[in-house]
């Protein structure tokens, strides 16, 4: 979302844009960038892709949104979770640390070594997202446990309960 400063409200960047998106923050080790970028789970469409810049204020306003600004314009990102939002924001602070301590040269590359390389990076986002997939595969199955057991067709039981469908 952007802020709105006529309106003084919350805006979808594109309209149409609302929904349940993936967020990554990806780093081009190559040139030392960073970029938000997000997806929307329904139809995978891009719904922000932006790059952290240099100087760019970042503020948790609460526990699931986050907000950050430059020059231009003040973006913010509603999680559905404390813990997806302490994800983002712990990898946020970590490119606007590398972001901020560049002066430009080869010599900041040396003070990336303080903190994770890129391949432990890289490590890093992938564990976490498959700690969030198991996560939701697991709250899945509650859902679906909670239901009661499937039976196979012409099981006694089986006319009392109802059909459960899964998709993922």
């Amino acid at each position: 979302m952007v802020y709105d400063d006529t309106s003084k409200k919350w805006v979808p960047i594109k309209p149409g844009q609302q929904g349940f998106s993936r967020i990554n923050i990806y780093h081009n080790t190559a040139s030392n960038t960073f970029r938000v970028v997000g997806v929307k789970l329904q139809d995978q469409q891009v719904v922000i892709n932006y790059s952290i810049v240099k100087g760019l204020k970042y503020n948790q306003a609460t526990p699931t949104f986050h907000q950050w600004r430059d020059a231009r314009q003040v973006y913010g990102l509603n999680f559905a979770s404390k813990e997806e939002a302490t994800t983002f924001s712990n990898a946020m602070l970590f490119a606007l640390n590398i972001m901020n301590s560049q002066e430009g040269g080869p010599s900041s590359q040396r003070q990336v070594q303080n903190g994770p390389s890129p391949d432990e990076m890289d490590i890093q986002r992938r564990q976490v997202m498959e700690q969030h997939q198991q996560q939701r595969q697991e709250s899945l199955e509650r859902r679906t446990s909670a239901t009661g057991p499937i039976l196979p067709p012409g099981h006694p039981s089986s006319a009392a309960s109802a059909p459960v469908s899964c998709s993922g």
